[in-house]
This record gives C-alpha cells, structure tokens and sequence, in this order.
C-alpha cells in the first residue's frame, strides 16, 4: 500500500476495499485543465491514469497550466509524467501522444470507465462527448465548460446533465472583462472535475 492510500485510510476508514488505488482514470488533454485534474487525482491516491494529448509545451501555456519552464518544448505527455512522477512514484500512467478525433476516439476509451474531458477545442470537446455517450452506457464521462476571464469563482457548478455525465463550468465565456484563461477559474473549473471523479470512484455520485 502507498503512503497516499496509507494517509487515505487514516482519514476515512470507510474505504476497506481502497477503491482510490483500484481506480482508473482516462484523461483527454493535457492543456489547463487537464495538468490540474492529472496532478489533483495524483495526489488524491488514484491508481492509474490514462494521459492522452498531442501538444507540446510552450511559454504561453505556463499562465494556467501544471508545467513550468523546464517543460518548455516537451511533450505534454512527456511533462505530465514528470510532474506526477515528483508528486507520486506509485501511480501507473499510461501516455497516448495522440491527437484526438472521430476516427480513433472510441479506441482510446474502450477499456476505460471513467473518461475526463479537457480540451480546448469546442467541436472536439462535442465530438469527443457525443461519441461517447452514443456507443456506451457504461462509462462517466466528466467534461469542462465554461471557466474563461476573472468572473464570479461561485459561478463554477458541477451539473449532473444524463445519467453518465457531469459538465463542470458556467456555461458562458468572459472574455469581455478580461481576454483569456486565468489560472484561478481553471483551476476550480478542474477542482470541480477531479472532485466529482473522486465522488464517482467512491460511490457517492
């Protein structure tokens, strides 16, 4: 047992069958999103992750994203795995350096029940979503929506949307107050979808 589900244990002894460390997670990009939910489930005790993305780093992504200068022209991948393997030695991770689409989504899902949305791209992220839901009805899917510019961090839900999906977000853009991504909503937009993997993994949801 790791020191993370030791340190688990010691906090919620209602966990005999550490389901944390049994767990698997899949999630599909790596950018703001993503490197926060990766490092929050690392730290959480998951088991094994599933990192799928295509990009590599650069100097623009380290105002939101879990990378630092180091990172600078590594695959994200590549950069993901070094942050967590800093975090926690016993997790098993999985790489797929690939970009995302209709053609091989499914394929990289198959084998996982808990898939977590997180990219950048709006008709990906739909694609992504509708695949998913119309060939299985076995698998959560937990997708990201809405978190741009410096508005109200309470606006930022969890909504349970059918029965195997979760939209964390506002549903709405910012970018007229301020143009962009701030660390601060990314950040709780993937607090929010690492959190509700976490309920789900339990049996809460």
């Amino acid at each position: 047992m790791s020191r993370y589900h030791k340190e688990i244990f010691k906090r919620n002894v209602s966990d005999p069958t550490n389901k944390l460390g049994e767990s698997s997670v899949c999630i599909l990009g790596l950018g703001g999103l993503g490197s926060n939910i990766a490092v929050s489930l690392a730290r959480s005790g998951i088991g094994r992750l599933v990192l799928v993305d295509f990009d590599r780093v650069e100097e623009s992504n380290l105002n939101r994203q879990y990378y630092n200068l180091t990172h600078i022209g590594m695959k994200k991948t590549e950069a993901i795995v070094d942050v967590i393997r800093s975090i926690n030695r016993d997790i098993v991770l999985k790489v797929i350096d690939k970009k995302i689409d209709r053609d091989n989504i499914l394929e990289i899902v198959d084998k996982e029940s808990i898939i977590c949305e997180a990219l950048d791209d709006a008709m990906t992220k739909s694609m992504v979503v509708g695949e998913i839901l119309s060939n299985y009805s076995d698998k959560f899917v937990v997708a990201g929506s809405g978190m741009a510019g410096i508005g109200d961090a309470n606006s930022i839900k969890t909504v349970k949307r059918f029965k195997n999906l979760y939209i964390c977000g506002d549903d709405a853009s910012d970018f007229e107050e301020v143009d962009g991504m701030m660390a601060p909503r990314v950040n709780i937009c993937a607090g929010h979808q690492a959190n509700i993997i976490l309920r789900i993994i339990m049996g809460i949801e």
